[in-house]
């Protein structure tokens, strides 16, 4: 089965508001995200190629949510090729 590698860095994180933003990464596609995560809505922009990455991309953020921090950066395995 294929696989790809998206690549997540966090720019922002607020705690008192409920949101973490920050950009994305897989094959050769690039997006900005904000999770809002008390209120389970999560933006990602660019259009070009977001049903790709959104429904990875939420699971991954609320597995890790505790653990992100703003700078970091961090990867997980998409079963599809970019």
């Amino acid at each position: 089965m294929p696989e790809t590698t998206a690549y997540v860095r966090i720019t922002q994180q607020s705690w008192q508001q409920g949101e973490i933003a920050g950009e994305v990464r897989a094959g050769e596609f690039e997006w900005e995200f904000q999770w809002c995560f008390r209120q389970g809505y999560l933006s990602v922009k660019p259009s070009a190629g977001r049903a790709l990455i959104q429904e990875p991309l939420g699971r991954f953020l609320e597995r890790w949510d505790y653990q992100l921090e703003p700078g970091g950066d961090y990867a997980f395995t998409i079963r599809a090729e970019l």
